[in-house]
């Protein structure tokens, strides 16, 4: 009885929680899906409360940065878009043959018959159905791999574009991958077709870097439908200057050990809705004051990686900016500042005169005093120097005294 009505309290909690984040987005919006992109990007900056709550509660930020009249000026060209789509759309034909011709070339296993490869249809009525047919797919496909027919070798199988769960910050996220290979002898591995291209056996360390994070958000989701994915993604990609599919097999050990760790760090939805101010709501309808002021509401954390994939981005720039917050200048600076929490500080700080020696009472010996700031010390250096190398004539001493003149630090 005490488990029914713990298990009534949390089915309760969450169709509040998701009566809440509708409220958040306007009456009638539907939720914009996080796709394994969004989430890559999200997982690498954990402490932003404000993309963890917008993404949860599926505001479309692309929209939402219009309204505030700062909109992101990146995205992906219709013709890429279009080419990236004629690629898949040639990688996985015949049912996925080239995806296991090119996984087995890399692993040295024995390409089934093409007649023998089964692709099961993996459509059904929305996310949730969807989920359960791939839930059912995969278990079968593992099966017959295990088993195979009369005894023989196991079957091959190919999952194109199924739909895996994962719950991000305490709210569920319906993900899909391009495709998951199960093998002859019951093994998943992931598939991503990417449009980059692979020159001479090698691609671009950062896309690469970018796919193997997706892949092991997809890693997390099988984790949690209790089936185990191979250590390793097929990275499907156009050969040279060519449009002809060609793979690698890429580790995603360490990619899959730091998003799970980066996740875990996300602040749970529930907490994040409980600390809105009364009335919040990020209806694209309000007047975009209201609207910049309910965005505002919600702390982020903005850093110059932003720029390559929020929405937000130069919204939060702006308001970093006019909040004098060194974050604007990367994270490693703001990490090295340490206490000083604006710009102006640390300007003030780089200017500053050090403290005069305390004079010393032979009857009242002085203790140690606290040691300086390290950061206050390479500060007022860095001072020195610039005024050093523009003509300054304010050169401090051993102690690193900042310029009586000399402009400012940029």
């Amino acid at each position: 009885m005490s488990h029914q009505r713990g298990t009534e309290s949390t089915g309760a909690d969450q169709s509040a929680l998701r009566d809440r984040l509708a409220a958040l987005r306007g009456p009638g919006r539907q939720p914009r899906p996080l796709d394994s992109r969004a989430l890559t990007a999200l997982a690498a900056n954990p402490g932003c409360s404000r993309r963890a709550l917008l993404d949860s509660a599926g505001v479309d930020k692309a929209a939402l940065a219009e309204v505030l009249g700062a909109p992101a000026n990146f995205g992906q060209s219709q013709f890429a878009f279009a080419r990236g789509h004629a690629f898949e759309a040639g990688a996985t034909r015949d049912g996925g043959a080239e995806l296991v011709r090119l996984l087995c070339a890399h692993t040295g296993q024995a390409p089934p018959d093409p007649q023998l490869l089964e692709c099961p249809d993996l459509t059904a009525e929305g996310p949730e159905g969807r989920i359960e047919r791939t839930r059912e797919a995969l278990a079968l496909a593992q099966a017959r791999g295990q088993t195979g027919a009369e005894g023989g070798p196991g079957g091959w199988s190919v999952l194109l574009h199924p739909m895996v769960r994962l719950t991000v910050a305490g709210a569920p996220v319906c993900l899909e991958p391009d495709a998951l290979v199960v093998d002859g002898d019951g093994g998943v591995t992931i598939v991503e077709i990417k449009s980059f291209p692979i020159l001479d056996g090698s691609a671009a360390p950062t896309k690469v870097g970018a796919a193997t994070r997706q892949a092991a958000v997809y890693g997390l989701a099988l984790e949690a439908m209790e089936v185990r994915a191979a250590e390793s993604v097929l990275l499907v990609c156009p050969k040279d200057f060519s449009n002809l599919p060609t793979a690698a097999l890429v580790d995603m050990r360490k990619q899959l050990a730091a998003v799970r760790r980066q996740l875990r760090r996300l602040t749970r939805v529930e907490e994040l809705t409980a600390a809105l101010p009364a009335g919040t709501s990020f209806d694209l309808d309000l007047p975009p004051d209201r609207l910049a002021g309910a965005v505002d509401s919600v702390p982020a954390a903005y850093a110059p990686e932003c720029l390559a994939g929020c929405d937000l981005a130069f919204h939060c720039r702006s308001q970093a900016r006019t909040g004098n917050d060194p974050a604007v200048l990367g994270r490693g600076t703001r990490a090295e500042l340490g206490a000083l929490t604006t710009v102006k500080a640390a300007l003030d700080a780089a200017h500053s005169d050090p403290p005069p020696p305390e004079p010393s009472d032979p009857t009242h010996p002085a203790g140690p005093s606290d040691p300086p700031d390290p950061a206050v010390l390479a500060l007022r250096r860095a001072a020195r120097l610039r005024a050093e190398v523009l003509g300054g004539d304010g050169a401090a001493g051993a102690d690193g005294a900042g310029p009586a003149g000399g402009g400012p630090c940029r």
